[in-house]
């Protein structure tokens, strides 16, 4: 698949992303971005970014990299740090697959808010399988 059809697969058809004002912006070879709009239904009771905004924005982009190869990946192990919180946006979450085998992708995602400061840090391990994305993507239309 090329970048940009990767691009509309994951901006089209990750409907709890989307549903979330979340997108993909660019796509490579082992390395995503996404962003996100701070707004007020991603604010939690203190009226910072609320945790789980901030780590499926970041799962959006770990999910974009290590299936930018055209293999199904899926999520084996995640983990996120919070490193700040985050007040303002746009939220950007960049992946860069740090380790690629035939069975697994292993990428780091690193999420900043408006004034470029990291608000997180996310580490995901994907388990490649068989299938392409491509059929995925002819199944849907």
């Amino acid at each position: 698949m090329t970048p940009d059809e990767l691009k509309d697969f994951f901006n089209n058809h990750d409907l709890f992303a989307k549903h979330n004002g979340m997108q993909i912006v660019e796509v490579a070879k082992g390395y995503a971005k996404a962003t996100m709009n701070l707004e007020e239904h991603h604010l939690n009771g203190v009226r910072v970014a609320q945790g789980g905004a901030v780590f499926t924005l970041a799962d959006l982009a770990f999910a974009a990299a290590c299936n930018s190869h055209g293999t199904v990946a899926v999520a084996i192990n995640v983990s996120i740090t919070f490193m700040q919180a985050a007040t303002e946006g746009p939220l950007v979450a960049e992946a860069r697959e740090v380790v690629l085998t035939p069975k697994l992708s292993n990428c780091y995602i690193t999420v900043t808010d408006g004034q470029d400061r990291t608000v997180a840090t996310f580490q995901g391990l994907a388990y490649r399988k068989k299938g392409q994305l491509k059929d995925f993507v002819l199944a849907q239309r």
